[in-house]
C-alpha cells in the first residue's frame, strides 16, 4: 500500500499539536501532584502526576514520593487508621483525612460503627519523599463527633462530616456534625429525620432527647432487610440557590434518597434544618457539586437493605431542591452499559472545571463514564458521550472509585482496586485518563488497599 505524503502545511499542523500536548503534559508535570487515600493500608498516598504519565513509569509504582501516616502506631507497632474520604484546605497547605472508624487497627476492627476522626496532615511535609513511611506530616486528629464518619467538605472555620453509622453498627447513622478546623471543638449537629416510604420507624426521638440514647438492637452489617429507618448518609456536598442561600447534600445509602440541609437555620442552632428529601434510584454514596453550586452529582451504588448495587446518577436542580419541589431530580442517566438492568455501581463522581463533563467510576463494570450536563438536563439519550474501560496488567479487576479533575479540565485521576488480604499489600493503583483523547495515559500501582477517594493539589 502506498503511504500517502503530507505537505508542509501538514506536517507543520502535526507537530505543532504534539509539541502542544506534550506542554500541556510538561506543565501538569511540573505543579500536580495526587492525594490518595490507602484504606486499608493507613497511608495518604503523594503521587507526582508528572511521574505517573511518563511512559517509563506506566503500571509502576515509580511515581509515588511518600506515604504519610494518618495515624500513630500502635505501642507494639502496628499500622492504625482507615483513611476513606479527604479535602484539602483551600490554600493548598492542609489536608483533612477522614478515618472512617478512627485509628483502628484494620486486622482486628472487622466491625462497623468505629468512631469517626480526622487526621489532618501537613501537605508540604506529604509531598516531601523524606517523610516516607512516617508520621512527620500529622499535625493532630479531630473528633467527627459521631461514628462511621464518611462525607467531608469545608464550610467557613469549620468541617461539614456526615456520619454514616452508630456505636458498632453499620445502622443507626444520622448525625452531620459541624467541626471548628483549628481547635476540634464540635460546634453544632443536625439530625436527619428518619424513615422511607413505607418503612415504620421505632421511637427513637429526633432531634435527641434525654433520658433516650443512641439506637439499640440494630443489624451489625448491611445488606440487611431492617433497613430503611436510618439515613446513613455517606457523601455530602454543598449547593447553591439562585438567591445565594447554602445548602448540604447527604447522599443516604440507608433510605435511598438524598436529603436537603439549609445553613442558615443551621447558624441559629436548629438541629432539625433538613428542609427536604428527594428520592434517588438505590444506596446513594458519592456526591459533588458543579463549581456553580446549582447542580448535584449523585452516584447511585450499593443497597444497604438488599443485595444489589445501582447504575445511574442522579443530577438535582438545587434551586428546586431547596423549595421542596417534587421534581428537584431533573435528570437520571445510566453510566457504564447500554443495559439499563445491569448494576454498574457508580462511585464517586467529579465534573470538570468548566462545568461541561461529569466523570463517574463505575466499580462493577470497571469502567469509567463522561457524561455530558447540558446533554444530560436536555434529556438526551447519549448523554454518556464516552466509556473508557480500566485494566490491570495482572488480571485482576479494577473496580474503581475516587475520581478527580486537574485544574485545566484535561485530565481525569482515578483511584481502584479492590480490598485484598492481608492488607499489607499494596494492591491499588491511581488511573491518569486524558479527557481529550478519551484514553489512560498513565497507571501507578501499589496505592494502598481499597483505596477510596483521592484529591489533586499544585505547587
Amino acid at each position: 500500500m502506498a503511504v500517502p505524503k503530507l505537505s508542509i502545511r501538514s506536517m507543520t499542523l502535526v507537530i505543532a499539536a504534539l509539541l502542544a500536548a506534550t506542554s500541556v503534559y510538561e506543565a501538569a508535570a511540573q505543579s500536580t501532584y495526587v492525594l490518595a487515600t490507602g484504606r486499608r493500608l493507613p497511608y495518604l498516598y503523594a503521587i507526582s502526576f508528572g511521574d505517573a504519565v511518563a511512559p517509563e513509569n506506566d503500571n509502576t509504582s515509580n511515581a509515588i514520593l511518600s506515604r504519610g501516616k494518618v495515624a500513630l502506631d500502635r505501642l507494639d507497632g502496628q499500622l492504625l487508621g482507615d483513611p476513606a474520604n479527604l479535602v484539602v484546605s483551600e490554600d493548598g497547605g492542609t489536608v483533612y483525612v477522614v478515618n472512617h472508624h478512627g485509628a483502628i487497627d484494620n486486622a482486628e476492627f472487622r466491625q462497623h460503627g468505629g468512631r469517626g476522626q480526622i487526621a489532618v496532615l501537613d501537605v508540604d511535609a506529604v509531598l516531601d519523599p523524606a517523610n516516607d513511611g512516617t508520621a512527620n506530616a500529622l499535625q493532630r486528629h479531630l473528633d467527627s463527633g459521631a461514628f462511621g464518619a464518611v462525607g467531608v467538605a469545608l464550610w467557613q472555620d469549620m468541617l461539614i462530616i456526615a456520619n454514616a453509622e452508630n456505636n458498632l453498627t453499620e445502622d443507626g447513622g444520622n448525625r452531620i456534625t459541624f467541626v471548628d478546623r483549628r481547635t476540634g471543638s464540635l460546634r453544632g449537629t443536625v439530625e436527619l429525620a428518619l424513615g422511607s416510604p413505607g418503612f415504620a420507624c421505632g421511637d427513637y426521638p429526633v432531634p435527641y432527647v434525654s433520658p433516650y440514647g443512641p439506637p439499640r438492637n440494630l443489624a451489625v452489617l448491611s445488606p440487611d432487610p431492617t433497613w430503611g429507618c436510618f439515613p446513613n448518609p455517606n457523601g455530602l456536598a454543598l449547593g447553591l440557590a439562585g438567591d445565594g442561600n447554602a445548602f448540604v447534600f447527604t447522599a443516604n445509602g440507608g433510605t435511598n434518597d438524598v436529603s436537603v440541609v439549609d445553613l442558615s437555620l443551621i447558624l441559629e442552632g436548629n438541629r432539625l434544618a433538613e428542609v427536604g428529601r428527594i428520592p434517588a434510584q438505590v444506596g446513594p454514596w458519592g456526591i459533588t457539586a458543579t463549581p456553580d453550586g446549582r447542580h448535584i452529582i449523585v452516584a447511585n451504588g450499593r443497597s444497604q437493605q438488599e443485595d444489589r448495587t445501582g447504575n445511574a446518577i442522579s443530577i438535582i436542580d438545587v434551586d428546586r431542591a431547596s423549595e421542596g419541589a417534587d421534581n428537584a431530580e431533573v435528570a437520571r442517566i445510566v453510566t457504564g452499559t447500554d443495559d439499563p438492568a445491569e448494576q454498574t455501581h457508580p462511585f464517586i463522581p467529579s465534573v470538570t472545571p468548566d462545568g461541561r463533563e461529569i466523570v463517574v467510576p463505575n466499580y462493577r463494570a470497571n469502567n469509567v463514564s463522561i457524561v455530558n450536563l447540558e446533554l444530560a438536563l436536555a434529556g438526551d439519550p447519549d448523554a454518556e458521550v464516552a466509556r473508557i474501560p480500566l485494566v490491570r496488567e495482572d488480571g485482576q479487576p479494577a473496580r474503581p472509585k475516587g475520581s478527580a479533575i486537574t485544574s485545566d479540565g484535561r485530565f481525569a485521576v482515578i483511584s481502584g482496586g479492590a480490598v485484598t488480604q492481608p492488607y499489607s499489600q499494596e494492591s491499588g493503583h491511581i488511573y491518569v485518563i486524558d479527557l481529550q483523547s478519551r484514553s489512560v495515559v498513565g497507571t501507578v500501582t501499589g496505592v494502598g488497599n481499597d483505596p477510596y477517594n483521592l484529591a489533586l493539589v499544585e505547587r
